[in-house]
Formats: structure tokens, C-alpha cells, sequence
């Protein structure tokens, strides 16, 4: 319960926590908080990187990226909007693969990618646009916590260049280099 002078008295939910570290796997971390995980894809598409996304990926300019959108949810209540881009050189057939198998890590593990982990994740406060806002159902200008990554493969090659977008009230980040790192196999992600 939250008090807030002249406005009234405010059921708050418990954030779900979030541990950050080497291999981030959503749906475990969400069940862990005894909630449900489900993701909603909002868009892909294959087009040129741009100059971060091409320098983030090791990829030579305007190479050709796929880029996939959605929303992280838990218990039906979106956690967070992420935006992740993969080499299209690499993994030429992900977007079907996406779309076959409704998730990412079973997308990338058809494409023989079966490990990877996290090389760098920066975390960043800032307040919800209008689309943000729209996506993850909160008003505008509510705190988030913005997440840029990059995943690379067992050579540290980059195979993924994220940026996610959590909603501040919903989730609590733990950050840990060993956080979640089962030593292997597939990794269930949320960015």
C-alpha cells in the first residue's frame, strides 16, 4: 500500500527481481518470482545497422542487421519493451525462426548458436517517451531503467546488440557477473 497526500491510498505490487550476470534468462527469472512469463513480439525487420549497431556488432557499416521488438511480461503486466539486432551474415534465416518458434533462443539455437553469454551490460534512469509510455502501460515520463548489452558467442564474437527498457516500479535489478550462469545450454533471455 502506498499513501499519497490528496490522492488517495494506492495498492502497489512487489517488483519482480531481476538478476542480471553473464547468462539472462527471463522466463526463469520471472517463474523464480512466482509469476508467469509470456513475451509479445511487436516487430521485425531486416535493414542496414547504424553506425552504434554496426560498431556494437563488429560489423562493418550499414550491414545488414535483423531487428526484433517486443514486450516482456509477467503475469500479463509488461515488465519491460526490449529491441535486440543480430547479424543477418550469421543467422540469415532467423526471422523465420523467430516466427516458427516464437522465441529468440530457440531461433538462435537453430541457427547452431546453442551458448552465449553476456560481454557487457550498461544500465541508464530515465523517464518513459509516449511510446514507451504506451507499451508497457505507464504515464508518461515514469521512471525506467534502460539496459544496452551486447551477447557474444563462446569465440567472443557479438551475436546480439539489446537495449531494454524496464519499467522502474516493476522490476529490481540484481547485477552480478555470476548471476544465473548454469556453466551452458540455452539461454532464455529477455533483451
Amino acid at each position: 500500500m502506498h499513501a499519497r497526500r490528496g490522492a488517495g491510498v494506492f495498492v502497489t505490487a512487489i517488483p519482480t527481481d531481476y538478476p542480471l550476470g553473464r547468462r539472462v534468462r527471463f522466463h526463469q527469472n520471472v517463474r523464480a518470482s512466482g509469476r508467469t512469463p509470456s513475451r509479445q513480439f511487436l516487430r521485425q525487420e531486416t535493414r542496414p545497422a547504424d553506425a552504434k549497431e554496426a560498431a556494437a556488432l563488429r560489423l562493418a557499416p550499414g550491414a545488414l542487421v535483423h531487428l526484433v521488438e517486443g514486450l516482456s511480461l509477467a503475469d500479463g503486466i509488461p515488465l519491460a519493451m526490449f529491441r535486440s539486432l543480430f547479424p543477418a551474415l550469421r543467422f540469415p534465416d532467423l526471422p523465420d525462426a523467430i516466427a516458427r518458434h516464437g522465441s529468440i533462443t530457440a531461433a538462435l539455437a537453430d541457427a547452431g548458436l546453442t551458448d552465449y553469454t553476456r560481454a557487457e551490460t550498461r544500465i541508464t534512469a530515465l523517464g518513459a517517451d509516449a511510446l514507451l509510455a504506451l507499451h508497457l502501460r505507464l504515464a508518461q515520463g515514469a521512471p525506467l531503467l534502460r539496459s544496452v548489452a551486447v551477447n557474444v558467442d563462446t569465440a567472443g564474437t557479438p551475436v546480439e546488440f539489446g537495449l531494454t527498457w524496464f519499467a522502474g516500479d516493476r522490476v529490481t535489478l540484481t547485477v552480478s557477473p555470476d548471476a544465473n550462469d548454469s556453466g551452458g545450454g540455452a539461454v532464455d533471455k529477455l533483451s
